[in-house]
């Protein structure tokens, strides 16, 4: 059986649960990587006692996680369309598709690694470090944009690669990456006493290895989709159809970078310790966000597949099956990450203003816990679908027009930080309730529009 038969079989006639299944664990299995590796770096650095550089690495992560919303810009909105495109049986389309991510991809990466390292130190002021933290923070982006191009590349490929059926090779990726990195935060970081350095080193060389694991896949046989410069285009919807779902999933990432900086702005008005504690809490709170992520983006190529082939009532079996996993494992998720809060926090964070904090901060953050899972599912049952004005929506509003009220609302009501804190579940909240409507009015339009012609 070829790679086509393979894909076919899987998205196609495996039962509803063997699909998910087999599309979702591998994915969920590259978050929790994704997501040690973000707690490795952090937890490595607190083993140094120095808080202050907790602090420095949760102020520029934001920064970090914009070049991941570009990668995902790439590999969400590629995946979306290749995920259809294969649906309706174009291959050659496909591989245009993903000649135009990679290298489109890689290009915006290498132009932003030069911008981000002459004007480190400025974005560090401006994403909120202090003069006690600015030196920690700018000496960690200046090594951290070395890999941007790396970066882009691996986050675009760890989905685009599902998108063709190859679940496990998107996984081994990036477990290799976070291995490695994971591997050398403790080496480079306490061994080599480099700190923040040795942490930015770490991560750069993770990235390094995950981006080429990728591109050797793209060019042996085994995949079904193209990096050839011959095979680039950008014409014929290509250009257009990565974009209007890439950009509204990128922008969510990016708001989310945005809101962390703001966040972060806010708290420094109770002290380095709160910054410290909140960096605490979002780790925390990434337990549980990672895994649903995973899920939400594992059964997207699936859908898409099914929505391309207008398979209407493979569809909705999938989606439904996939609302009933994520409501479970975000329940289990939620009750372990508040029973078991303060224990993860101490792991981080030694100083006990910054402990009391961090605490807090978690079991707010894990509020939101029970819905999680259903917002993320029905984003990316929305961007599967091709909606994109639907998909730009949620996405401005989660980490924008929602979120971004609730703060500063909260900011003038309240005047102690635990308080504030509560902007992000209440946005999560009404964030579920908007994707269901949006799904609703939007996206099973669509089918009866497929269904008549």
């Amino acid at each position: 059986m070829n790679r086509n038969e393979i894909t076919t079989e899987i998205f196609r006639n495996a039962p509803v649960p063997k699909a998910v299944i087999s599309n979702v664990v591998p994915s969920i299995i590259s978050m929790i990587m994704v997501l040690v590796y973000n707690l490795a770096d952090t937890v490595f650095i607190g083993q140094t006692k120095n808080d202050l550089m907790v602090a420095a690495v949760s102020i520029a992560t934001p920064v970090f996680l914009i070049f991941m919303a570009v990668g995902m810009l790439f590999g969400i909105g590629g995946t979306s369309l290749i995920s259809r495109t294969l649906g309706e049986g174009n291959h050659a389309k496909a591989k245009k598709v993903s000649s135009f991510c990679y290298w489109t991809g890689l290009s915006v990466g290498i132009v932003s690694m030069i911008a981000i390292f002459i004007f480190a130190e400025p974005i560090c002021r401006m994403v909120g470090a202090s003069d006690e933290t600015i030196g920690f923070t700018s000496e960690y982006l200046k090594i951290v944009s070395f890999g941007i191009p790396f970066l882009i590349v691996s986050n675009a490929f760890s989905n685009i690669i599902r998108s063709e059926g190859n679940a496990k090779i998107a996984m081994a990726g990036m477990i290799m990456g976070n291995l490695v990195n994971i591997i050398l935060d403790p080496i480079l970081i306490l061994g080599f006493n480099w700190d923040v350095a040795g942490a930015a080193i770490a991560t750069v060389i993770g990235n390094v290895f995950s981006a080429v694991y990728y591109t050797k896949h793209m060019l042996s046989r085994r995949s079904i989709l193209s990096i050839k410069p011959s095979d680039y285009q950008a014409r014929g919807h290509i250009l257009t159809g990565v974009f209007a779902i890439g950009i509204p999933a990128s922008l969510n990432s990016m708001l989310m970078s945005v809101s962390n900086i703001i966040i972060n702005n806010v708290m420094m008005d109770f002290g380095d310790m709160a910054v410290a504690g909140l960096g605490a809490a979002m780790k925390v709170n990434m337990i549980v966000v990672m895994l649903l992520i995973g899920l939400g983006t594992g059964v997207q190529p699936l859908l898409g597949y099914c929505f391309g082939a207008g398979n209407k009532k493979r569809y909705m079996a999938v989606l439904r099956f996939s609302l009933t996993l994520a409501f479970c494992l975000s329940l289990i998720m939620t009750l372990i990450c508040y029973i078991f809060a303060l224990d993860l926090v101490k792991v981080i964070l030694d100083d006990q203003a910054a402990l009391d904090f961090g605490m807090s901060f978690s079991r707010i953050y894990i509020i939101s816990g029970p819905i999680i899972g259903i917002l993320f599912v029905m984003i990316n049952a929305i961007q599967s679908t091709g909606a994109a004005l639907p998909s730009l929506i949620l996405s401005v509003s989660r980490q924008g027009l929602i979120y971004m009220p609730i703060l500063f609302t909260f900011t003038k009501i309240f005047d102690e930080a635990r308080l504030i804190a509560l902007a992000q579940p209440v946005t999560d909240y009404l964030a579920a309730f908007l994707a269901i409507i949006l799904f609703v009015t939007c996206c099973v339009r669509k089918f009866r529009v497929m269904e008549r012609i």
